[in-house]
């Protein structure tokens, strides 16, 4: 009788151990914050929400973070951390910088885009202009709106080529990242525009590299030595 109560105990133990570490691995953030920040604007017509940074931290449980600015034609802010699912973070790993979430007087954003691209061809929001390259779109530079999107004197000119495009894209639901590929994580403007997160990106790589590195080392002095070992006990 005490062996079978014994048993019992050790696989109700067994299972409270299993059902802990499910619980510890399936934790984590339920509802995205981006479908939040949607149900919150559902009564805007026109906003954009913008992946400002994103990061990882730890080292086996790893947490996932994005910071998102948003912009409405009255109003812009800017989250802090907020923490999304693991599955959620990779979804969007190659959308640094662009708009994730947008409406365009009731259109909906179709799929990811360089920011403010949405309102490009709505002269409340800019204009045409010749240049050198053709026709760009100028945008008013007197909206809070656009501040707060980053489109600064270093973003680069939309020309009606580079429209089109994008409107094919947004018509098939496929993301754009620019006429050049500038846009997005991988995106020449975003890296000049956002070093931080590169940086930090960099800073990991290069612990990760020494680390291998020293697990390379102790492994080679290892071997070296055993070798030694065995071949002086066969010369003897």
């Amino acid at each position: 009788m005490d062996r079978r109560r014994t048993k019992q105990l050790q696989i109700l133990l067994t299972l409270a151990v299993v059902f802990a570490l499910t619980g510890l691995w399936g934790c984590g953030p339920g509802q995205p914050p981006l479908d939040e920040i949607r149900q919150r604007l559902a009564d805007k017509s026109t906003y954009s929400v913008v992946l400002e940074n994103m990061k990882q931290e730890g080292t086996f449980f790893k947490e996932h973070y994005h910071q998102y600015q948003i912009a409405t034609p009255d109003k812009t802010w800017a989250t802090g951390w907020l923490e999304v699912p693991k599955e959620f973070y990779q979804r969007y790993a190659m959308y640094l910088g662009m708009t994730v979430a947008g409406m365009k007087d009731g259109e909906p954003l179709m799929a990811a885009a360089p920011p403010g691209y949405q309102y490009v061809g709505d002269p409340r929001y800019g204009r045409w202009r010749s240049g050198p390259g053709g026709e760009y779109w100028a945008f008013n530079r007197n909206t809070p709106l656009f501040d707060e999107l980053e489109i600064d004197i270093d973003f680069p000119h939309i020309y009606r080529g580079d429209y089109r495009k994008y409107r094919s894209s947004h018509s098939k639901g496929v993301p754009y990242f620019g006429s050049k590929g500038q846009f997005g994580t991988q995106g020449s403007y975003t890296k000049k525009a956002k070093p931080n997160f590169f940086q930090r990106q960099q800073a990991k790589a290069n612990i990760k590299s020494a680390s291998f590195s020293e697990k390379v080392s102790k492994s080679i002095g290892r071997t070296r030595t055993g070798y030694r070992g065995r071949s002086g006990g066969r010369g003897k």
